[in-house]
């Protein structure tokens, strides 16, 4: 697989985006720092809801994979922390993530429409589940579905789409027949979306993404930052892309492993809750 690098300031990890971080900290072990996200500059333009919707709906379109590194900081009840990461994602049942270090990736995780798999190389570590949420959840600590994860890490506020919604100021609100509520707001005098909430039935925000640092590329407008931010946990997570490659093929066996023979395989549901 062909990945560009780049050194980058900053060191250490543990992400809310891998689970492998943990062990990458004890390896290493210093300080980061997480960028909060600019403010709006000056006057931003009132939208109105029919532009919004149609710039999720054609953002839906542009952006359908991406192959990138990307400089990965941690901050939570832990500790602070950062890593390399290289990411592959094909919307909408693709993932793959390696964590990096200077000796090689300490975690391969690879997702598809089937299996999630995790092979750790160094403990010699074959971990293969059915691809669910809770699986998911093991090796991101993200809440969300894997077509949620993908779009996330695309720059796509994770909204499910024919939702009905309202616009309040320059926030779009998407609500579901179970209570919860989608907030994306479009803070930029370019209909782009700057931040995503997730809010549950009682109206507290239990994830949210802020998505800075616009650049253009052939795809059309990307962000080179997401910073992901779950309140009730205490815990962010910021990712910046370095020269993401878009739209560009991803053959399907970057998304599968094969166990290798040395490795023990260990199915994931049987290391329970």
């Amino acid at each position: 697989m062909n990945r560009r690098s780049r050194s980058r300031s900053s060191t250490c990890p543990q992400p809310m985006l891998l689970l492998a971080a943990a062990l990458y900290w004890v390896l290493t072990g210093c300080a980061t720092s997480i960028t909060p996200p600019p403010p709006a500059q000056g006057p931003v333009k009132q939208w109105d809801a029919a532009e919004l919707l149609n710039s999720i709906a054609q953002r839906r379109e542009q952006f359908r994979s991406v192959r990138t590194l990307a400089r990965v900081d941690y901050s939570g009840p832990e500790g602070k922390s950062g890593f390399q990461e290289a990411i592959l994602v094909q919307r909408p049942d693709r993932l793959r993530l390696e964590t990096l270090t200077l000796l090689g990736a300490i975690l391969i995780v690879t997702v598809n429409e089937k299996e999630i798999i995790g092979y750790h190389p160094r403990e010699g570590l074959f971990l293969r589940g059915q691809r669910s949420k809770e699986n998911l959840l093991r090796y991101t600590q993200i809440p969300l579905e894997l077509d949620e994860i993908t779009a996330l890490l695309l720059g796509l506020p994770p909204v499910e789409h024919g939702l009905p919604a309202t616009l309040v100021g320059n926030v779009l609100v998407f609500s579901s027949n179970g209570g919860r509520r989608d907030r994306v707001a479009f803070e930029s005098q370019l209909a782009i979306p700057t931040k995503w909430e997730r809010l549950n039935a009682l109206g507290q925000v239990e994830l949210m993404a802020h998505f800075t640092d616009y650049a253009a590329t052939s795809a059309g407008l990307f962000p080179g930052r997401i910073l992901i931010e779950s309140p009730p946990q205490a815990k962010r997570l910021q990712i910046r892309f370095e020269k993401p490659e878009l739209n560009i093929t991803l053959e399907s066996q970057l998304f599968r492993q094969d166990k290798p023979h040395h490795a023990k395989e260990i199915p994931l549901e049987a290391l329970g809750g």
